[in-house]
């Protein structure tokens, strides 16, 4: 590795740790700011019971103690227990229910990316035309509906009415297409206008022309020249889309039943479980720092003349 690479990575995982560090310190404040707790909220518990289950889980300590102490938990990847699911940790629901969003969130990126580049390249290529006409339609739709109304639309006409997928639930391929589908449609419509600007930019170059002027086929030029460069815009929204595609799971997993992170979290902020909510949180955030990272690593790999040492953190 050259010197200038190395000096990236520390940039970079600077940045990613005192990033982390500010997420970790914002979201123990803001709980500890909500008036409440979890164990008052149900029914009436004897104030015995209360101040044990407070001295229990460290409640009772000062709020800097319990700040240091959650802080040396995360650095051991201890993010401490369920205040509402007993016997069960913060890691064990991370570990059972991340798989499943990550499956239904891998799903969802495989559709955007076929769908927008799909709808950006026709709309591209018959510039002005029906067809570039349609596509920015169906862009438009995507981006103006909500993904939860989406998602009950498809439930009432594919589930209900047609019959054709299940209702909701998980656990094989079919209940995964509707959910999928409507985490995927706002993704697709900004891929799509991206795709489209970058398309029609990337076809008027000269090195196109010049590509034309050799006599290659149209198919050619399309998939070695045009869209590989095309792609460096998209790249640099997949940070986005990936964000886009975690958050908006947390309505989807909901709305279809799916046991994935995104349904833990929803129930953890409606139980006030504040551990979970904590340890999801700096889950995701890792999840999603590292995936940034990734996509500023590979601009390298699409495009040699971007040095990735070079690059701004």
């Amino acid at each position: 590795m050259d010197k200038p690479f190395l000096s990236y990575l520390g940039r970079k995982l600077l940045y990613m740790v005192s990033t982390l560090f500010v997420i970790v310190s914002i979201t123990f404040f803001m709980m500890k700011a909500i008036p409440g707790d979890p164990f008052t909220q149900e029914r009436a518990v004897p104030q015995e019971i209360l101040e044990a289950m407070y001295e229990h889980y460290g409640l009772n300590d000062p709020w800097y103690t319990q700040y240091f102490r959650y802080i040396t938990q995360i650095l051991q990847w201890d993010l401490g227990p369920s205040f509402k699911y007993q016997g069960r940790s913060v890691n064990n629901i991370i570990n059972e229910g991340f798989p499943i969003s990550a499956v239904l969130g891998l799903e969802a990126l495989f559709l955007s990316l076929c769908m927008g580049l799909s709808l950006g390249t026709i709309a591209a290529l018959k510039r002005h035309r029906w067809q570039d006409y349609s596509a920015m339609l169906i862009a438009v739709a995507g981006i103006s509906i909500p993904s939860f109304i989406l998602a009950t639309l498809l439930q009432y006409i594919f589930a209900l009415q047609l019959g054709w997928f299940p209702v909701a639930r998980w656990g094989s391929f079919s209940q995964s297409i509707l959910p999928a589908f409507s985490l995927a449609a706002l993704p697709t419509a900004f891929i799509a206008r991206l795709t489209r600007s970058s398309m029609i930019e990337v076809l008027e170059e000269d090195y196109i022309r010049t590509a034309r002027a050799k006599g290659l086929s149209k198919s050619r030029i399309l998939f070695f020249h045009a869209l590989r460069n095309a792609l460096l815009p998209i790249l640099s929204y997949l940070g986005q889309l990936i964000t886009n595609i975690l958050l908006g799971s947390f309505i989807i997993e909901k709305i279809f039943g799916i046991p994935g992170l995104g349904q833990w979290f929803v129930n953890s902020v409606t139980n006030r479980d504040y551990t979970t909510i904590m340890g999801t949180t700096v889950f995701y955030s890792i999840v999603l720092l590292l995936c940034i990272f990734l996509v500023d690593l590979s601009y390298s790999f699409l495009d040699p003349r971007i040095k990735v040492g070079e690059q701004k953190s």
